[in-house]
């Protein structure tokens, strides 16, 4: 059972003022990898699984622009966390 949700919306510096859409694309590729549920929305990706694992995935994230060239990140962060389950199904259910 996971139990948390967490929202990101990932914005690297780039070096020469470049578009960050590649960024943020390899940014969600570390999540793709990371094999957690998860839905991009237009302006940030929710992610769905255990409050720690999720954790370890926006580092790698952050990591991950580092290694583009990125000198710093703002990674805007929320967090839902429910030790007795957390889904984005069941918050969501009532709208689909």
């Amino acid at each position: 059972m996971t139990n948390a949700l967490v929202s990101i919306q990932i914005i690297p510096k780039t070096k020469n003022g470049e578009d960050v859409i590649p960024y943020v694309d390899a940014a969600i590729e570390v999540i793709q990898q990371a094999g957690i549920k998860y839905e991009v929305h237009p302006l940030e990706t929710t992610m769905e699984g255990e409050l720690t694992e999720l954790l370890a995935v926006i580092e790698k994230m952050n990591q991950k622009m580092v290694e583009r060239g990125s000198s710093s990140i703002i990674s805007q962060v929320k967090i839902y966390y429910n030790p007795d389950g957390a889904s984005m199904d069941v918050l969501t259910e009532k709208y689909r």
